[in-house]
């Protein structure tokens, strides 16, 4: 079968012909629906080298993937051939205390996972081929009836980090408060539809492209603005001088960070998901009273559950643009430029 693989650090991915897996116990194998594709795989791509993370090349990128259960190895009880399922990415030891709450991207013995601080797509095998092998059936969960598949890829990841960021600050996502998503792409534009669809506070889109402006405005911002200088100055405006209760900032980069610090409101939350590599000064008098800066990292699988369920009512739903698997290192090069529109799914 066709695979796209990393074959070595600071290197392209290759179109590939690799053997069909085979489950072995407790195993399984899903015929790919559809295949994310991610700008974390840009930074294994190019960033990344040996020792840097405890697993090397050549494995087949993505890792966020949905399809259908081709076969499965003995034991397995939970899914059957034909089932629609969703991969959940993050794959931990499953018996840390973390891990047993479904979170396993913070699983506390990673050295015993499949692979330490890794998936599939993230040093082993990913869905960026014609079939994939999960290791564990708990990796597996059910899609809604009336949800596509290739709608469900993009969410494990595009869908879930955003849902989870959202989820850590639904307390004080009140009627009254003021939400700022910074960076309305690929996760962005789904951190949107989470608060619209789950809240009623007022959302604020900042981006610098029209169009990503205009996606925010279709699926639920209540304003967008330009992310420039003014903009933390904007929302203070937009927001009768308060600031916002909490800011999500999609990109990382130090410009974005200064004006979520300089948005927040006293008591809100900041938090960071994009990867652009900023930093900012943090001290007591940096950003207003009692405001918290804080990380994430995915989601966990009980979030993707609760995700997929919207997804299949119709309440939130991923903007992407599909390429074939012969066409799939073409979604790099147009994601490394900006080019896609939402999410790149591959679908081989």
């Amino acid at each position: 079968m066709k695979a796209l693989r990393l074959m070595n650090w600071k290197s392209e991915p290759e179109l590939v012909e690799v053997p069909k897996p085979t489950p072995g116990p407790g195993q399984v194998v899903i015929k790919i629906a559809g295949a994310g594709a991610c700008h974390s795989d840009l930074h294994l791509m190019h960033d990344f080298e040996a020792g840097v993370v405890p697993w090397n090349p050549p494995f087949t990128l993505g890792h966020e993937n949905a399809g259908w259960v081709d076969s499965i190895g003995a034991g397995v009880t939970t899914v059957k051939d034909g089932d629609a399922v969703a991969v959940y990415g993050p794959w931990g030891c499953g018996t840390c205390s973390r891990c047993r709450l479904g979170i396993e991207t913070l699983c506390e013995n990673p050295m015993a996972a499949p692979i330490p601080g890794g998936g599939g797509g993230l040093g082993l095998d990913g869905g960026m081929a014609e079939y994939m092998l999960v290791p564990f059936e708990r990796f597996l969960v059910p899609l809604p009836a009336n949800l596509d598949p290739i709608m469900a890829a993009p969410l494990t990841d595009a869908g879930l980090t955003p849902y989870h960021a959202v989820r850590r600050s639904w307390s004080k996502m009140t009627p009254d408060a003021t939400v700022v998503v910074i960076g309305v792409g690929g996760l962005g534009h789904m951190a949107v539809q989470f608060i619209k669809a789950t809240t009623a506070a007022t959302i604020i889109a900042v981006d610098m492209k029209n169009e990503a402006l205009e996606l925010a405005k279709k699926v639920g911002a209540d304003h967008a603005i330009v992310s420039d200088d003014k903009a933390a100055a904007t929302i203070r405006e937009l927001t009768g001088g308060r600031g916002a209760d909490v800011v999500l900032d999609f990109v990382g980069a130090e410009p974005t960070m200064k004006m979520a610090l300089a948005a927040a409101r006293t008591l809100g939350d900041v938090t960071l998901i994009g990867i652009a590599g900023g930093s900012v000064p943090f001290s007591f008098f940096s950003q207003g009273y009692e405001v918290s800066l804080q990380t994430i990292y995915w989601g966990s699988k009980p979030e993707l559950i609760e995700l997929l369920d919207m997804a299949g009512r119709g309440l939130v739903h991923a903007e992407y643009t599909k390429y074939t698997l012969d066409n799939a290192p073409q979604a790099y090069l147009d994601l490394q430029a900006g080019k896609v529109k939402g999410r790149a799914v591959i679908v081989p």
